[in-house]
């Protein structure tokens, strides 16, 4: 796999390295590793609180064009940003309404995903984002330890683009192995099903996709601001 590297020599493609999380001298060894290898710019397999995910250093133009490759797809599908702290969705995204706020209060950690305009300031490239972010806090804590080392990553379900998204680390390093320097293996995730996606780019919010939180559940916990969240039809 040709791996980018902004016009410099090749990028040797990475071995991983396999960490059992349930141990807690592998787990331990597992997240140094990843926080070392995000640093340099390389991509690992994590869990979440669906499936596993690849992930890059979001602020790494060319990690996350990696991440990209690593799945076969282009830029006009860019990455979630996942996220160790609910109070980071300030630092990286704009007029963010009252409703989207009372979702991640309720909601956060866990499957939702919130699309929202982002900070004009962040200088990243997550792809062509239009102007928007897609932020999650997941609800695992082997990922939200990593998260807190590293900062906020571009994450996507780790599967090759076309497959299903993995649910063990197994599968995820028979589609993924090549491209990643480490894999940290929590066991069986809870998938298949995704996070639910909202966007809250306007005064309305409006699903994106449905995923483990249903529709129901998000006008519930938004009824109080006055806003209905919409379908996706």
């Amino acid at each position: 796999m040709t791996l980018v590297t902004n016009g410099r020599e090749p990028i040797p493609e990475p071995t991983a390295k396999r960490f059992l999380t349930s141990d807690e001298t592998e787990r331990a060894e597992g997240l140094a590793a990843a926080a070392l290898a995000i640093q340099g710019g390389e991509l690992i397999v994590l869990p979440t609180d669906t499936v596993y995910g690849i992930a890059a250093d979001a602020f790494s133009p060319a990690a996350v064009a990696n991440l990209l490759v690593a799945k076969g797809r282009g830029r006009e599908m860019p990455p979630p940003v996942l996220v160790s702290a609910a109070t980071t969705l300030d630092a990286l995204a704009t007029d963010i309404p009252s409703y989207a706020r009372a979702l991640v209060d309720e909601l956060w950690p866990g499957p939702l995903t919130l699309v929202c305009h982002q900070q004009p300031s962040l200088q990243w490239d997550l792809g062509d984002t239009r102007g928007t972010v897609a932020v999650r806090m997941p609800d695992n804590d082997v990922a939200l330890e990593v998260l807190a080392r590293t900062g906020p990553l571009a994450v996507s379900s780790a599967n090759t683009s076309g497959l299903p998204a993995a649910r063990t680390a197994d599968i995820a390093e028979s589609m993924l192995g090549p491209s990643v320097a480490v894999i940290l293996d929590g066991g069986p995730t809870p998938g298949p099903e995704p996070s639910t996606i909202v966007d809250a780019t306007g005064p309305q919010g409006r699903v994106l996709r449905l995923g483990v939180v249903p529709l129901e559940r998000l006008n519930e916990i938004v009824a109080p601001t006055g806003v209905e969240i919409l379908d996706q039809g």
